[in-house]
């Protein structure tokens, strides 16, 4: 029903695939979720319950998924079990604990979830031994982050000032050795691949500490929106942006092999136009939702970087890939989505998240990019 005009994204390669998504139940999760079941994939979740109320997962439940299994993924043998039973043809592995400031609380269950977890998914990948692509998403903060001017490549080093950005950086390293160890010798595995984005918003995100969430929620309750970082400068893009490019690379993957050009980390971030400062994402938001916000700067907060961009000229290059919506059009679809939630009370939620995919490949056509013609 929710296919539509654009089911041959990606030149079809999803039509009838089992995808497994490892945290479906998260913001990124199920946006990815939902675009596969549109691509028509048989779609299997692997993941701990949906970590707020409300979520993203509650709007497409009932809709995208074939099966799904409640589990965490520090524990090996149950997901190997299920990795096996499930016989996936293409996983993507989300299932994370995403959040900065989180970590400083729980410094071992980030990295145990983030790089632990991760080696655990590619063990049960290879115990099956299973031919499919594995992207592993980490985040843009998996770099040594210098705070200077220039946009990280996929080449430069990785590091970590605090638990969460050495968490992902780690997570790197684990999907390299065992890519290296493993997977390119046996030819009967995949390949396994990262992927890098910027910080991503869109509809159905209610994390706690999270910019646009903590200006939802503010201003559903008609008060002053409080603004850590005002000064922080991020690369900003909607949730589809880099879901895109890691639905792109998967075919390239499949048709030149593990020791391709494609066979390697990437980054898909937005333009430079959409590096601004959080104070500017407020105020956009403020356009669209009137209210105000105020300087919450608290020089004994925990670390946060000031300063991240990513250069996205591999992709461009290898894949031809480039990003459609610019930061006012992110803003717009993500607050349009929140208003029909929260204020509209839209009953088809549903139906409107999936327009909203319909809506970017539409511009993504006008673009005439590769994908989405």
């Amino acid at each position: 029903m929710l296919r539509g005009k654009f089911g041959e994204m990606f030149h079809g390669f999803y039509q009838g695939k089992r995808v497994l998504v490892t945290g479906h139940t998260g913001f990124k999760g199920g946006w990815m979720s939902l675009w596969l079941k549109k691509l028509g994939a048989t779609v299997y979740g692997i993941s701990l319950p949906p970590p707020t109320v409300p979520n993203f997962h509650a709007v497409i439940d009932s809709y995208a998924f074939a099966g799904q299994n409640e589990l965490d993924i520090r524990d090996l043998e149950a997901l190997a079990k299920v990795v096996a039973e499930v016989k996936p043809e293409v996983v993507f592995h989300l299932a994370a604990q995403p959040l900065v400031r989180l970590s400083y609380a729980q410094p071992l269950e980030t990295f145990q979830t983030n790089a632990l977890g991760t080696a655990h998914l590619l063990e049960s990948v290879r115990r099956a031994e299973l031919p499919c692509p594995v992207i592993v998403v980490t985040s843009d903060k998996c770099y040594e982050n210098r705070e200077w001017e220039f946009a990280y490549r996929e080449i430069d080093p990785l590091g970590g000032h605090d638990i969460y950005s050495m968490s992902k950086a780690a997570t790197e390293l684990v999907a390299q050795a065992w890519n290296r160890s493993f997977f390119q010798p046996n030819p009967k595995l995949g390949p396994v691949v990262t992927v890098r984005a910027g910080n991503v918003i869109g509809g159905g995100d209610y994390a706690a500490d999270r910019i646009v969430p903590d200006c939802i929620r503010a201003l559903a309750e008609k008060r002053p929106i409080l603004v850590r970082n005002p000064a922080a400068v991020r690369p900003w893009q909607h949730v589809l942006e880099c879901l895109s490019g890691y639905l792109w690379l998967v075919p390239q993957l499949d048709r030149e092999g593990k020791n391709s050009k494609f066979a390697g980390a990437f980054n898909f971030g937005p333009e430079a136009s959409a590096r601004q400062p959080v104070r500017r994402l407020v105020e956009e938001i403020l356009t669209e939702w009137p209210g105000e916000w105020v300087d919450g700067s608290d020089p004994k907060s925990v670390h946060e970087a000031k300063l991240l961009s990513l250069s996205i000229e591999k992709a461009g290059a290898l894949l031809g890939w480039f990003p459609t919506w610019d930061f006012r059009e992110a803003i717009h679809r993500t607050v349009a989505w929140y208003y029909q939630s929260q204020v509209a009370g839209n009953p088809d939620m549903l139906g409107f998240s999936a327009g909203q995919i319909d809506a970017y490949a539409a511009a993504a056509q006008k673009k005439q990019l590769t994908w989405a013609q």
